[in-house]
């Protein structure tokens, strides 16, 4: 399957589960836009005020929400943006560095004409949101090229891995990244987008390990304070 039939797939998947629970899909956009910071309560009767559902379609979008890592659920104190520690933050970064170098290798190695394309487009879609100032879609954008690159490697376990982390990967980068400068831009993506297009396995692989590693080498783990926002107001923005 190609890059493009992956990604149309995955559209369907995402339409599917906004249809079927606004909360799941809502508050993990919020989330990985940077609008909703870590550990941010999250309230069942707001979330379900402002979307619109019953507070048994908000306790199953939470629970997805923690299976992924982006929220916690305690008993008797209820949902909360994750905030993942030192260690976790360190643990997630390692485990991409450990994967997704190998997956670029393997990725660079099937990579077609379709696949070169739909990441090119990506890129472009990534660079906008960059140029606009939109900071919270260009950081999902850029997580969501990486997913698209362990896609093309066709490794469907290591994939839904990777997808995994780079969502945690995002709310770390709300937690402890303030380098902006060191995030996914479009010169690296691009000359990863190059190495695939020429099937430089070799390339791809090292390309992507240092950008890793430069990325993990920004986690800061002095944390400021979060804003007086109201839930409704940073899911609104």
């Amino acid at each position: 399957m190609s890059i493009s039939q992956q990604e149309a797939s995955f559209s369907r998947r995402l339409d599917a589960d906004l249809v079927q629970n606004p909360v799941y899909t809502g508050v993990e956009r919020a989330i990985l836009e940077q609008r909703l910071p870590p550990g941010t309560r999250l309230a069942e009767t707001d979330l379900a005020d402002f979307y619109g559902v019953s507070r048994t379609i908000v306790r199953t979008g939470l629970q997805a929400l923690a299976h992924s890592h982006l929220v916690t659920l305690r008993p008797n104190r209820g949902a909360s943006v994750a905030n993942p520690s030192p260690r976790e933050a360190r643990e997630v970064f390692e485990a991409r560095e450990l994967l997704e170098p190998r997956s670029a290798r393997e990725a660079a190695l099937r990579a077609g004409r379709a696949d070169v394309r739909a990441l090119r487009l990506h890129a472009q879609e990534e660079h906008e949101a960059m140029s606009s100032n939109e900071s919270g879609r260009a950081l999902r954008l850029s997580g969501r090229f990486h997913v698209m690159i362990a896609q093309i490697a066709n490794q469907r376990t290591i994939a839904e891995i990777i997808e995994n982390l780079v969502s945690r990967s995002s709310l770390i980068i709300a937690l402890y990244w303030t380098r902006s400068s060191t995030r996914c831009d479009e010169g690296c993506h691009n000359a990863l987008i190059d190495a695939m297009e020429r099937n430089d396995a070799v390339e791809a692989e090292e390309l992507m390990r240092s950008h890793l590693v430069e990325l993990h080498s920004a986690l800061r783990f002095d944390i400021g304070d979060s804003s007086n926002k109201t839930l409704k107001d940073m899911l609104s923005q």
